[in-house]
């Protein structure tokens, strides 16, 4: 087997991780015929295919073996560029924390209720360290968390702390969810409501799996209530829309409903033990000592995280 280069390795990541040649070459920079040739010519090298033929969309067995042997070493390319920066730095007679700070790319991988909050966080972050590069991706938990184990991501922020043991997870804000309905709704208008209260209403539930219904499934479970389940529907936004047309009361976080609730086209009811919190985390792999951009945005969000995190609830 010939040798082969990281630039090689960096656009097979691409096209595996786009799942199309066009869109890979378009995230490269490059043309589609330059991408497969580029393919062609690792292919070749290895002696081996590392797409199946002739669409080449899935990846063979050699092409998912070699996948993730190359995000842990893209990963650890990464992570050393940003450790010479430091010393390039220091060697210029700037220190890591000095005029320069921080270079580089950083992404970040949100789980989509965080989607409200983390432009602001990176806004904040991008100014304070104008040469770092920033990239958001907001997808399910299941999906930011698979990612981070795959070396597609560094570091994430999700709702819960996650389970698998080769990640780790720190609390740095809290995270309110309420009990919302139309303004106009009979309840809005009443205070001290009790669970039982919202027996007979009509509740638009959360599509099953996201974090959001499990969180309620648990708080019913606990106040040992039956509800009445009325629509479910995918997503916060839906939701909302449906809680505006007054189809119902819902669940949410309150970062979700945070325009609404200023505008007056949703109200928040006055439960008994609302709103219920749980915790911001911020996660990383373990086996990954963060560094460059990475670590000062870890820093920078355990000394200003809760303060831009921080929503209305009434």
């Amino acid at each position: 087997m010939k040798d082969f280069n990281l630039r090689h390795l960096r656009i097979f990541e691409t096209i595996a991780s786009c799942g199309s040649f066009s869109r890979a070459a378009e995230q490269l920079g490059m043309s589609q015929p330059a991408v497969s040739m580029q393919l062609r010519q690792l292919e070749t090298d290895l002696g081996t295919l590392l797409f199946e033929r002739p669409q080449r969309q899935r990846l063979t067995d050699a092409g998912q073996d070699l996948l993730q042997h190359a995000r842990v070493i893209l990963a650890q390319v990464r992570a050393t560029e940003d450790a010479m920066a430091v010393h390039e730095a220091e060697a210029s007679g700037a220190s890591a924390a000095g005029a320069r700070g921080p270079r580089g790319l950083l992404h970040l991988g949100v789980v989509s209720t965080a989607h409200y909050f983390a432009p602001r966080l990176l806004s904040e972050f991008h100014r304070r360290h104008p040469e770092v590069r920033l990239k958001l991706t907001v997808a399910k938990r299941s999906e930011v968390l698979a990612m981070l184990q795959e070396h597609r991501l560094d570091i994430a922020i999700t709702g819960y702390p996650p389970s698998e043991a080769d990640l780790e997870a720190a609390s740095f804000a809290r995270h309110p969810h309420c009990i919302v309905a139309h303004p106009g709704h009979a309840l809005a208008r009443r205070r001290g409501l009790a669970w039982a209260d919202l027996r007979d209403e009509e509740f638009i539930f959360r599509e099953g799996g996201s974090a959001t219904r499990q969180f309620l499934e648990h708080l019913l479970q606990s106040q040992s209530i039956q509800i009445k389940r009325g629509m479910e529907l995918a997503g916060n936004e839906t939701i909302k829309q449906a809680v505006m047309c007054g189809m119902g009361i819902s669940f949410l976080s309150a970062h979700t409903f945070q325009v609404e609730l200023g505008a007056g086209l949703m109200a928040v009811l006055d439960v008994q033990g609302m709103p219920k919190l749980i915790d911001w985390c911020f996660v990383q792999r373990r086996d990954t000592l963060l560094t460059g951009a990475n670590a000062a945005f870890r820093q920078f969000v355990f000394e200003e995280g809760a303060t831009l995190a921080a929503c209305r609830v009434a």
